[in-house]
């Protein structure tokens, strides 16, 4: 069947935190289930990589300065969140596009590890959870998005895009789910 890893995308300080400089609630709300989901995949020994948006200060970017200024290297608003403690086992994997795999070492990273499977949560459903979902599709992995360990700033948005990974890209579970095939080992 292969490994799993826990892919946590983007929940940094600039999406998480009400002072940040692109906050917005969800993601607040879905904080303390991605830890959740986090601890239990800590008690099964599933591979932990944090996906960390992150501009370079300074460096023109084309796409960055598209969009409003966030994530900037050293400013702390691309550090990830203190709720999701990270442990020196863990991988975090910068990057300066929507998806995980676009630019970083994160294939090599999972392939080096035989892992097969990918839980996916964070924020952004239509940006760059869906483009990580898409490319580890293309990839061949195995793709487990969370429903309730994921958002963005339109319910509705968050919901078609949900529904159109289900249909064509990996797998849309809840938490409650995941835990039962953590604990069955079927995942």
């Amino acid at each position: 069947m292969g490994k799993t890893a826990l892919l946590i995308v983007d929940m940094v300080k600039d999406f998480t935190d009400p002072d940040g400089l692109v906050f917005y609630p969800q993601n607040r709300e879905i904080l303390p289930k991605i830890k959740r989901v986090l601890d239990k995949c800590r008690e099964k020994d599933v591979l932990v990589v944090y996906l960390q948006h992150c501009n370079r200060k300074g460096k023109f970017d084309r796409k960055a300065a598209a969009m409003r200024p966030n994530c900037i290297e050293g400013s702390g608003g691309e550090e990830i969140d203190p709720m999701l403690p990270v442990e020196e086992s863990d991988y975090v994997i910068k990057k300066r596009r929507y998806s995980g795999f676009f630019a970083t070492d994160l294939d090599l990273v999972l392939r080096e590890n035989d892992v097969k499977n990918v839980i996916i949560v964070g924020t952004k459903t239509n940006c760059c959870i869906r483009a990580t979902v898409t490319d580890a599709f293309y990839l061949d992995y195995e793709g487990y998005v969370i429903s309730d360990c994921v958002a963005t700033n339109s319910e509705t948005v968050n919901r078609v895009h949900l529904e159109d990974i289900d249909k064509y890209l990996g797998h849309v579970i809840d938490s409650e789910t995941l835990f039962k095939m953590l604990d069955e080992g079927t995942l």
